[in-house]
């Protein structure tokens, strides 16, 4: 587990510094190649574990609450998945993860706002510029006045090249008075 929702400049902070502004960063566990946190990430993501991600949101969610940055918070929003990706999956991993965020922080999930428009191919083997060309103008906010003047906590589950939240926080503070920091279940090693 990090200590990094109580430290400002961690990993996650410096994975993104430069490439949208942001208030905060943040992920709950270390992602290191054949650990418990990668198995339990891949049954939360392809094995149907919705009720894992549930329950560390809810744990991750106990920490945050007690951090003045994250109680500033007015909304999670989790990164979308393509409707395609996710009636083959069946879910969104992320948003269980907000799910149980929000119901330990007591703050609203908006869910189908920010909107994955373009399929993008899986990134798992993907490079940085790999990335950033499959993910160029994939998402879209649908409703901007729903998210206007507010602190989103933008969520995903693996923080690796920081490029899928970098796309989709620019969408969000293409928004009127939107600031973003971003919370992940584990970042992974680079």
């Amino acid at each position: 587990m990090t200590d990094y929702h109580i430290v400002p400049k961690n990993g996650v902070t410096s994975r993104i510094e430069g490439r949208f502004p942001f208030q905060g960063g943040t992920a709950m566990y270390y992602f290191i190649k054949d650990s418990p946190v990668q198995q339990l990430l891949h049954r939360i993501k392809y094995g149907g574990q919705k009720q894992a991600a549930l329950e560390i949101g809810r744990v991750y969610g106990e920490m945050l609450k007690d951090v003045a940055l994250y109680q500033s918070i007015d909304a999670i929003v989790p990164v979308p998945l393509h409707p395609s990706r996710q009636h083959f999956r069946g879910y969104n991993q992320s948003e269980w993860f907000a799910v149980g965020l929000h119901e330990a922080m007591d703050k609203p999930v908006i869910i189908n706002n920010l909107i994955r428009v373009k399929p993008t191919l899986t990134q798992t083997k993907m490079n940085r510029s790999e990335r950033v060309k499959n993910l160029s103008q994939a998402f879209t906010v649908k409703k901007p006045s729903m998210l206007e003047g507010k602190h989103i906590l933008l969520v995903d589950d693996v923080l690796t090249t920081g490029s899928t939240l970098e796309f989709c926080a620019i969408s969000l503070l293409d928004v009127k008075g939107v600031t973003v920091s971003v919370a992940t279940i584990a970042i992974a090693q680079l």
